[in-house]
């Protein structure tokens, strides 16, 4: 790395101190970080990072959706920039670094590759993301989507926020922006105006430290297939007085559902593909269930994901196979609902080479590491935008208020990410 701008790192670097402790300041809620998406908290953070970009002197903006944009200009205005960030909400009671360690870092690289003059031609342009959480809404990478017109506009009405019970479209319109451009999907970026995309991220999982590793360069991101609304209806009955042979019990035909989904999982795994399976919701009627009633109705989610579209599209025909054969013998009704997914999004060879590069030049100590988590990253990816997600390890987990990022760590890849970016 040259010594300018290694020195203006080490000038810049004890900015991140200051706005993650504003951060922290701003959105704890006494037990853990809540930055509701398009509510207080992650406008609260919003307002934070775009006073520290005019302070700084980036060029800011605003879209229809409410993504900040801070720029630092390069010799050539009419060049393409790099753009580098992550989102700015939480999950309720989360953690502090969770989304915003990757716009902090962006601040941080764009004004040392500023100050040592190693811009890349088109600069840098930081970007604070709207709503990547899917805590909040049924939605998620709203922001992403939205800017770059692949969000679907029916969620702007048709989903609502889970503690408010209020649209998307109103809590958008609320906090001042403008859903109703969002409503024909034209984009607010154009992708091929956009030179990379790189995000820095905890990572989510315990790899880089069982590794005793800072970073770790991601290979691709895992797409999903999510059932939601999934059911099974079967009969209430009395559970004394009912033989096993003449029950319709929702319970037992949910559990036979997923332990050969379970089953199935373990043989793609032998088979060497790339899955996961998970039930995250699961229950029967609470106003109707008893310990000594046969159960008549189960709701439950089913998540799946993996590196691999073909293996997401084998599951759900696998699921819905068995859904309807348990449904046949056992004399219910298991409605797996509507589905929704995201297709599995490779990282970028050439940026990916970028991050490796510089972190041998640097001397930080690295792995390729595969994405099992959503990322804004994916989204700019999918669009045809070259794109990298670097990760930073996390001893305690994400989503949750121990969520942890050493600064050491945080400034060996913030050091890595200006390197790769100075060389756009």
């Amino acid at each position: 790395m040259p010594t300018a701008l290694s020195a203006a790192l080490d000038a810049a670097m004890p900015l991140a101190a200051t706005l993650f402790r504003r951060l922290h300041e701003a959105t704890f809620d006494g037990v853990g970080i809540t930055r509701a998406t398009y509510g207080a908290g992650e406008q609260a953070a919003h307002d934070i990072i775009a006073a520290a970009g005019d302070e700084l002197g980036l060029e800011r903006r605003v879209d229809a959706a409410g993504n900040l944009y801070l720029h630092a200009r390069g010799k050539d205005a009419a060049g393409r920039p790099v753009f580098v960030g992550s989102h700015l909400d939480s999950v309720p009671r989360g953690g502090n670094y969770d989304g915003a360690a990757g716009v902090i870092a962006g601040i941080v690289a764009a004004v040392a590759l500023r100050d040592a003059g190693a811009l890349p031609p088109g600069g840098v342009t930081v970007m604070g993301i709207r709503g990547e959480e899917n805590a909040w809404f049924a939605a998620q990478h709203i922001g992403a989507r939205a800017a770059l017109g692949t969000l679907d506009p029916t969620v702007l009405d048709g989903t609502r926020r889970l503690d408010t019970g209020r649209s998307l479209a109103e809590h958008m319109a609320e906090c001042g922006f403008e859903p109703d451009r969002l409503r024909d999907n034209r984009p607010l970026l154009d992708p091929r105006g956009i030179a990379a995309f790189y995000e820095l991220h905890i990572e989510q999982g315990p790899v880089l430290v069982e590794r005793g590793l800072p970073v770790g360069i991601v290979t691709g991101i895992r797409g999903n297939l999510r059932f939601r609304e999934a059911s099974v209806a079967g009969e209430y009955a009395h559970s004394g007085a009912v033989p096993r042979r003449l029950r319709h019990d929702a319970v037992l035909a949910a559990v036979e559902l997923i332990g050969d989904a379970e089953t199935e999982w373990a043989r793609r795994e032998e088979n060497g593909e790339d899955l996961v399976f998970t039930v995250g919701e699961l229950g029967t009627d609470p106003a109707a269930h008893a310990i000594n009633k046969v159960p008549g109705t189960v709701r439950f989610t089913v998540d799946v994901r993996s590196h691999d579209a073909a293996v997401l599209s084998g599951m759900g025909e696998f699921l819905r196979a068995r859904a309807a054969a348990i449904s046949e013998r056992r004399g219910v009704t298991v409605d797996l609902g509507p589905s929704r997914g995201d297709s599995p999004a490779a990282m970028s060879d050439a940026l990916r080479d970028r991050l490796a590069a510089a972190c041998d030049g640097l001397g930080v100590p690295h792995i390729d590491i595969p994405c099992g988590a959503g990322h804004d990253a994916q989204d700019f990816a999918e669009v045809g935008v070259p794109t990298a997600l670097l990760f930073v390890r996390n001893p305690h987990g994400s989503h949750n208020p121990k969520e942890h990022m050493e600064m050491a760590d945080f400034e060996q890849a913030v050091r890595v990410l200006a390197a790769a970016a100075a060389d756009a």
